[in-house]
């Protein structure tokens, strides 16, 4: 279980989260809990995949596929909603570790417990395969360990049978080293495909390794098309079973039922002629079942002899007896018919230590303190606008005035002061009077000037957004709890949700507003001059806080104020790293070929530094995904100190973590801040640590200056300030500042775009500068460093206060 970051959502559906239970590239699994306690694991898939219809037809079919599956052995379904933004699926929670955590842990299972692992599984298989489904990735991390048995999770590729194992794109759907042959080639799909993979997992569980050798990709893809398992250290009476399960021609294995059958009561299984496993004739079949299949049954039945077992709910049926004739499998010859009583399974006995895991999980489960507090709803994508004065009557101190909104400027020593300055300035400008864009000091009136916020709250960019929206509030709010102000702010709120079909409009709307004096955002990630020259004709000037690249061409812009270096000016951060904080001697350049714009810029850079001392090697990380371990094993053939990351694809960033993981290369990795995200963090798992980073935004909750802010962000919010809410902050104190140098009040909007870049503004995260000549924001206190320490990035500060320390790790 992991805290939930700023980023992570607070609700899902029904559902309050409470932690992480893991994450990977496509989404994230939370632990969850419903108004009435009820808790769940809550798979949320990530917006930009979401946003690709067969990707969301994919978890579509998940959800259906997982709630028509029923038995003892498969995690039931709770609730579901495919066509939220971020669709989402909650199961029960299962308190249990997987069974790649238990062996990783405690070394192989026993065979007796192998014996009931494998009976259970394939009795799971049983109905996945009687729906009309295969399971398509039976792993030992798809399988939780609980105290009456395991269960079978994440049905997210199961397919109708007869589905072709490779994706439009040529993409193996499936975990290498547990798929099947015919799954690595392409082949036609069955039930036989899960029956293989319960083999490589049985093997797992007997011997602690796959059968098909270590390590994963081609090679293992290689190994289980051509080459034998090795079922070195299987247990005598499980051996032949194993080995039927494994064999390459599909027609060849067992079914789901005969492998359950076989491996029940504990007695031998040998395989046919026709390479099946029938059961041992010696072994005498069971007149009744021993014990339930479902050990809740068990319990129930010597709780309560006299009382029969529950009757099927209205609405429901057991798909194992599913009435659709299309959804039943045909029984091999010789079978028995699905009508016969099924055969009693071995006694789950639980590997040891698993209970006291259990307890140790269910335990740090039920102790989680309440959700946090909800956030403030962003505004609907259907929503034209949004006003926010953060009014509440200054006079009286209701909700909104000063008692809560002068958390900022109120009190101790160290206090920031949104708009900057002394209280003489504001008298000065209260002074200067009705010409100066200020009433005079005897009016008693004081403008208000609204800010437009161009943001994304409902798309991909919905985290950033917010941060924005957050701390513009903040600002706002803090702006107009002083008593000496000369004028009001107020924010007006538009969502683009993300859509560059819709931000044009957003521009015009906002455009159109005679009140808006200045735009903060748009908030996305890149941006597009066609928003620049809307806000230009206008002459209303855009302050841009996040947007990391930019469609703009050179000294156009002339309403444009960019407050951050854009990410290929965040490579002096990265060679001051290496030549100051952390020095190598050799250094590798590895310029992605997947993102050539990033790469190229890093790349010269680095190639134009002077590093002192200090040898240059390159080499580069070709398209696709074979040439990551190309690149670690010449890190470590060429002894080089240091690998420097061209590129800013999040993914492939951690696929290259790994591969230098795996190689053990422990030298100095750095990359621009592109590369870092969920994806990186959550694909490289434990190869993240010691990774550096470069980023334009700071961590307020690190910064001195920034505590007031930080404090009222928690107050006012429930939650500490994303990334891009203390720069929102100081974008609208910038706003501020100008405003009230522009000359006239008429003049304050066609006026303060040109002002903006000539003032200089103090804010909390760093002092906002403009070269005259180029309206460009200086950079040298712009760029920050974060170093991965425990899957979290740490803020290291701006990369010229960065020093080494005495151990190396430090400021």
């Amino acid at each position: 279980m992991r805290p939930l970051t700023s980023e992570d959502p607070r609700t899902v559906g029904p559902y309050r989260t409470l932690v992480r239970l893991g994450a990977g590239g496509m989404g994230v699994v939370y632990l969850a809990r419903s108004a009435g306690g009820t808790l769940a694991a809550v798979k949320v898939i990530r917006a930009e995949h979401a946003a690709d219809p067969g990707f969301r037809a994919r978890f579509r079919r998940e959800a259906e596929t997982a709630a028509r599956i029923t038995g003892p052995w498969v995690v039931p379904v709770l609730g579901a909603d495919t066509e939220a933004r971020e669709p989402w699926l909650a199961t029960a929670f299962v308190p249990g570790p997987s069974l790649a955590q238990v062996v990783a842990a405690g070394g192989p299972l026993p065979p007796v417990t192998v014996r009931a692992l494998g009976s259970r599984l394939a009795d799971a298989l049983v109905a996945v395969h009687e729906a009309g489904l295969i399971h398509r990735d039976v792993k030992p991390g798809n399988v939780l360990l609980a105290l009456d048995g395991p269960r079978l999770i994440d049905f997210g590729i199961a397919r109708h049978e007869g589905a072709t194992a490779l994706t439009a794109t040529g993409a193996v759907i499936g975990t290498p080293g547990y798929l099947a042959p015919e799954q690595a080639s392409a082949g036609p799909l069955g039930p036989p495909c899960d029956v293989f993979s319960l083999g490589c997992v049985l093997v797992y569980a007997a011997t602690g390794r796959g059968p098909f050798g270590e390590g994963g990709g081609a090679g293992a893809l290689f190994r289980t098309v051509h080459e034998e398992p090795d079922l070195t250290g299987i247990p005598s009476g499980l051996a032949p079973l194993i080995a039927a399960c494994l064999a390459k021609d599909p027609a060849a294995r067992p079914t789901a039922s005969r492998v359950r059958d076989a491996l029940t009561g504990g007695g031998e299984a040998a395989p046919d002629p026709a390479g099946r496993v029938m059961p041992d004739p010696d072994r005498p079949e069971p007149t009744a079942p021993s014990a339930s299949r479902d050990p809740r049954e068990s319990f129930r039945a010597a709780s309560d002899p006299g009382e029969s077992p529950d009757p099927p709910r209205p609405g429901t049926s057991d798909l194992r007896e599913s009435p659709d004739p299309a959804r039943r499998r045909s029984p091999d010859p010789g079978e028995s018919p699905r009508t016969a009583p099924t055969p009693a399974l071995a006694p789950w006995q639980a590997p040891a230590g698993l209970p006291a895991l259990i307890a140790e999980r269910s335990a740090a489960a039920l102790a989680l303190p309440a959700p946090e507090p909800l956030p403030t709803t962003p505004t609907p994508a259907g929503d034209e606008t949004a006003r926010d004065e953060t009014a509440g009557d200054e006079a009286t101190g209701k909700e909104g005035g000063p008692a809560r909104r002068r958390v900022l400027t109120a009190g101790a020593a160290g206090a920031v002061l949104l708009v900057g300055g002394s209280a003489a300035l504001w008298n000065a400008l209260r002074g200067r009077g009705t010409g100066a864009g200020v009433p005079s000091a005897g009016s008693g009136e004081s403008p208000t000037y609204t800010i437009g916020l161009h943001a994304d709250l409902g798309g991909p960019g919905r985290a950033t957004g917010l941060a924005h929206q957050r701390g513009a509030q903040l600002a706002v709010a803090d702006h107009n709890s002083r008593k000496d102000k000369a004028f009001r702010l107020a924010l007006r709120t538009e969502n683009d949700a993300g859509d560059p079909a819709a931000a044009p409009r957003v521009a015009e709307r906002l455009a159109a507003d005679p009140a808006v004096i200045a735009v903060l955002g748009p908030t996305g990630a890149v941006l597009r001059e066609e928003l620049v020259q809307r806000y230009g004709a206008a002459r209303l000037a855009t302050v841009v806080v996040a947007a990391g690249s930019s469609t703009v061409e050179s000294g156009t812009g002339l309403h444009l104020c960019v407050t951050r270096p854009l990410d290929r000016m965040l490579t002096p951060g990265l060679i001051s790293y290496l030549t100051r904080t952390s020095p190598a001697g050799r250094v590798l350049l590895v310029e992605d070929a997947a993102d050539p714009g990033l790469a190229g810029e890093v790349g010269s850079a680095f190639r134009e530094a002077v590093l002192s001392g200090a040898t240059l090697l390159e080499h580069p990380l070709v398209r696709g995904d074979a040439g990551f371990g190309a690149v670690a094993r010449k890190a470590v053939a060429a002894r080089a100190d240091a690998v420097v990351l061209g590129g800013g694809d999040a993914s492939r960033a951690a696929r290259l973590a790994t591969a230098l993981a795996d190689e053990g290369f422990t030298g100095t990795r750095v990359a621009a801040g592109p590369a870092l995200g969920p994806a990186f963090l959550d694909g490289a798992g434990e190869a993240a640590d010691g990774w550096v980073f470069a980023e334009a935004y700071a961590d307020p909750a690190a910064l001195p200056a920034a505590r007031a802010f930080t404090a009222a962000h928690r107050k006012r919010f429930g939650a500490p300030p994303a990334a891009w809410a203390a720069e929102a902050y100081d974008a609208v104190g910038l706003i501020a500042r100008a405003a009230g140098t522009t000359s006239a009040s008429g003049e304050v909007r066609s006026g303060i775009g040109g002002r903006i870049v000539r003032t200089e503004h103090r804010g909390i995260v760093r002092t906002l500068a403009f070269a005259a000549s180029t309206r460009q924001v200086r950079i040298p206190d712009g760029i920050f460093l974060y170093r991965i320490e425990k899957g979290r990035p740490r803020f290291l500060g701006p990369y010229e206060e960065v020093r080494a320390a005495s151990d190396g790790s430090g400021r």
